[in-house]
């Protein structure tokens, strides 16, 4: 890969970028673009990467374009890149990044037969173990997926869903490290409140998650079992377990994923033209 264009210095560039350079991609060969010169400056020291301000600037020549900014502001970069995109002598393929943003509606602010892939991340990319979902436009040839899959796995998974799924990828991935933190810091109060301190209620309950997360992980693993596996007959485990079942707790789970989904659908409905 010789030219990766980062627009975007935030969390999930950093992350993207951090990966990269340490799955051993040169970091001459990364540009990455951020409004604030402090920003750049980190980064570049940081991570050895060509920093800039200007997005056309940072996609020209390149081979793979990263959009890691906010939703709202998608379609104003895609319209600041899409000539030098147009001009590059190799096929470009951008990647959006953003929640909610269609490959219909990437594809309106550039060039007829620009290779365009849309991802769902999640933070845990930050520490290499995030899940990125794929879908791809018909643009895309099966060289420039998998480059794109290759470059992705240097933060963590990657798996290739379909686009009309979104918004439920958006819910279950990019969405549900939220959930597991809300979890934790419920338990921690919840360990508090039995009288442990409160830094040893966060070990125990972050070392809890870490290590349910690394079972769960394993091949093969399914999470009924393990439940299960934990579950004596009318134990601590069992009494602790009828409580989140009365208490609702699947349901929750069921409409925040729903509400999740459907705000992301929102995100990427189009907008109606306001009337005189």
């Amino acid at each position: 890969m010789s030219s990766i264009a980062v627009l975007g210095g935030g969390k999930i560039g950093e992350a993207l970028i951090g990966g990269l350079v340490a799955a051993g991609t040169d970091p001459s060969d990364i540009v990455v673009t951020n409004r604030r010169e402090q920003r750049g400056e980190h980064l570049r020291e940081r991570y050895g990467v060509e920093t800039t301000s200007d997005n056309a600037q940072a996609a020209s020549g390149a081979e793979v374009v990263f959009l890691c900014v906010k939703p709202k502001m998608i379609g104003g970069v895609l319209r600041e890149i899409a000539e030098t995109i147009n001009d590059n002598d190799a096929d470009t393929t951008v990647v959006s990044m953003a929640a909610g943003i269609s490959l219909a509606s990437l594809q309106d602010d550039l060039s007829a037969g620009t290779a365009v892939v849309r991802v769902m991340p999640n933070t845990p990319m930050m520490v290499g173990k995030g899940v990125c979902a794929v879908a791809t436009g018909r643009f895309v040839s099966q060289e420039q997926a998998a480059a794109v899959t290759e470059l992705l796995s240097a933060v963590g998974a990657v798996v290739e869903v379909a686009e009309e799924d979104m918004d439920a990828v958006t819910a279950l991935a990019g969405s549900s490290p939220a959930y597991i933190y809300l979890v934790a810091e419920a338990l921690i109060d919840a360990g508090v409140n039995l009288g442990l301190t409160r830094e040893v209620a966060t070990r125990l309950a972050s070392g809890a998650i870490e290590g349910a997360g690394t079972m769960l992980a394993q091949e093969g693993a399914d999470p009924t079992t393990l439940r299960a596996n934990v579950s004596s007959p009318a134990g601590t485990t069992v009494a602790a377990l009828r409580e989140l079942e009365e208490s609702g707790i699947r349901g929750a789970f069921f409409r925040a994923a729903e509400a999740c989904a459907l705000r992301s659908k929102e995100l990427g409905a189009p907008v109606a033209p306001q009337e005189d």
